[in-house]
């Protein structure tokens, strides 16, 4: 093979195994424990990415294959591939270069999927960004409510399921003072019932 001749040229880089599938590469990994670990994605009984996690607790591992699809890239990565590598966009001296630098447990990303990497971190970081947004709407449309401290009380009690009895025992008020609490909560949260008192006050609706 002539990707294993090159390699075994190399001064500091020494083949130990090859598999013809996922299943033996899986296998041989576990035996040998190889600091890096070529891996293609386009291989019999079971593909590189049903593999990649599992062969990641073996060794370092680094796809060379000529699949460039995204969720391919993204589904190696996260899988636990230190690097990945795509047909036609490397030569000799860079798989070298890629090798010695996955097994000093750094990475190495062809053009095409540091494109795909820096997407999803671009997605994920908006993603985080609505997250915050949503949240911090959920406070101040908490906030905003304008509930007295004893009705957030009554309202962290009635989230809690606790009937209005029990919120009564709980902080030592009588039931009708409850009743009045929550009708006033109601109002506040243009709320028709507790559930909706709830929906609102845990931030997942707005009043309208």
């Amino acid at each position: 093979m002539a990707l294993r001749g090159f390699l075994a040229g190399a001064e500091d880089v020494t083949v130990v195994g090859e598999a013809p599938d996922g299943r033996t590469a899986l296998a041989t990994a576990q035996r040998l424990r190889p600091d890096v670990t070529l891996l293609d994605h386009r291989m019999p009984i079971a593909d590189g990415l049903s593999v990649v996690g599992e062969l990641t607790e073996h060794s370092r591992v680094l796809v060379l294959t000529s699949d460039d699809a995204d969720e391919l890239i993204a589904g190696m990565l996260r899988g636990g591939a230190r690097g990945y590598l795509v047909h036609g966009e490397f030569d000799p001296a860079e798989l070298l270069r890629a090798v010695r630098a996955v097994a000093a447990g750094q990475g190495w990303l062809s053009p095409r999927s540091a494109s795909v990497t820096i997407s999803a971190l671009r997605e994920q970081a908006a993603r985080e960004q609505q997250d915050a947004h949503r949240a911090e709407n959920a406070r101040a449309t908490r906030e905003g409510f304008g509930l007295t401290r004893r009705e957030q009380e009554v309202m962290a009690l009635l989230c809690a399921g606790h009937s209005n009895a029990k919120i009564a025992r709980r902080l030592l008020l009588t039931e009708k003072t409850v009743k009045n609490h929550l009708a006033n909560i109601f109002t506040k949260l243009q709320a028709r019932n507790r559930t909706e008192a709830v929906v609102r006050w845990t931030g997942r609706q707005e009043p309208g």
